[in-house]
């Protein structure tokens, strides 16, 4: 059987990798665009299978592609594709749920104790150009991590391996997931809240790792916040849009939060009118001087994760090829 695999962004120096999983029955294309509406229309109606890492995919992107059979998604998150059209077309869609899991929860542990010893705003204030007084800010944000407690939204695999981390540390931990099984919070020792009032009343250090779904897009906006204790950190290496990045400003202006730290924001790369927290960021305003950490969506980033993406979503659409699917995308996870 002849399958072709159009691989549309140049993400290797070469296609070895993907020559040794795919084997010589396939033809792997490779093509270097920024968006699939750059691709030829042979190249579109050539693709039985497609990789994608950084660009969408949707309804009229998916027309093009007369003989298309199965789409990967090179990471965890999938919302760039549109699944609706893709399943109305019986393309199946797979993602790689199995890359960056520990990385993202370092991540979020990085931005987690960054702020909460106060790092930044030592760094800040020492750093002042006529100096500053060799001693410690007295600030509500630096506080010990065994006097408070880090909850999760999202109990998968990132979720868990946060949570994990913060509870090493000595954080009190909770979680709040309604797809996970009764129970789930007995095998790793951590709490379980049975809404998201209750998991934000109780929550000083907020972490989030669900995907972005229409039930978790703008999940968290200033009624969630105001819910939050005085003085909180909100963490974010999920999806910019499951956070009211607004009222987000907001919380964080009026001393509501102490921290905000966020690897992902609504629009990427930030595009003009840029969000108040953005602009203000930039401009380096006082009120986010030491209290805002924003990194440009790089919580996966090692080598070794650039490696397990590869080989791993090669290995993904190969067990599709084969007739044996793997991390399917469901209509139920639509």
């Amino acid at each position: 059987m002849s399958f072709t695999v159009l691989y549309p962004e140049k993400l290797y120096v070469d296609d070895s990798v993907e020559r040794r999983v795919f084997g010589p029955d396939v033809n792997v294309q490779v093509r270097d665009t920024q968006e699939l509406r750059e691709l030829s229309d042979a190249d579109c109606a050539a693709a039985d299978g497609l990789m994608i890492l950084r660009q969408s995919v949707q309804e009229a992107d998916l027309a093009r592609f007369t003989k298309l059979r199965c789409v990967v998604r090179m990471g965890v998150g999938y919302d760039k594709i549109d699944r609706k059209a893709a399943h109305a077309r019986q393309v199946t869609v797979c993602n790689v749920p199995d890359y960056g899991t520990t990385e993202v929860a370092d991540h979020a542990i990085a931005l987690t104790m960054a702020l909460r010893r106060g790092l930044l705003l030592h760094h800040d204030w020492q750093r002042q150009p006529n100096g500053a007084p060799w001693k410690a800010v007295f600030d509500p944000m630096i506080r010990r991590t065994g006097a408070l407690t880090f909850g999760v939204i999202g109990q998968g695999r990132i979720g868990t391996a946060a949570a994990l981390r913060a509870k090493a540390l000595g954080y009190r931990v909770v979680f709040f997931d309604p797809y996970r099984p009764n129970g789930a919070e007995l095998s790793i020792g951590v709490h379980r809240a049975l809404t998201l009032e209750d998991l934000l009343r109780q929550t000083d250090t907020l972490s989030i790792h669900a995907p972005l779904t229409p039930e978790t897009n703008r999940m968290i906006g200033a009624r969630e916040l105001a819910l939050l204790p005085k003085g909180a950190v909100v963490i974010n290496t999920a999806r910019g849009p499951i956070i009211d990045i607004d009222a987000l400003a907001a919380a964080l202006k009026s001393g509501h939060l102490s921290g905000v730290g966020l690897d992902v924001i609504p629009v990427e790369p930030p595009a003009d009118p840029l969000p108040e927290l953005v602009r203000a960021y930039r401009a380096h305003e006082k009120w986010t001087e030491g209290r805002l950490i924003i990194t440009p969506h790089s919580a996966f980033h090692t080598p070794e994760a650039w490696d397990d993406i590869r080989t791993k979503g090669a290995e993904t659409m190969r067990a599709f090829i084969a007739g044996k699917p793997q991390n399917v995308i469901t209509p139920e996870d639509f």
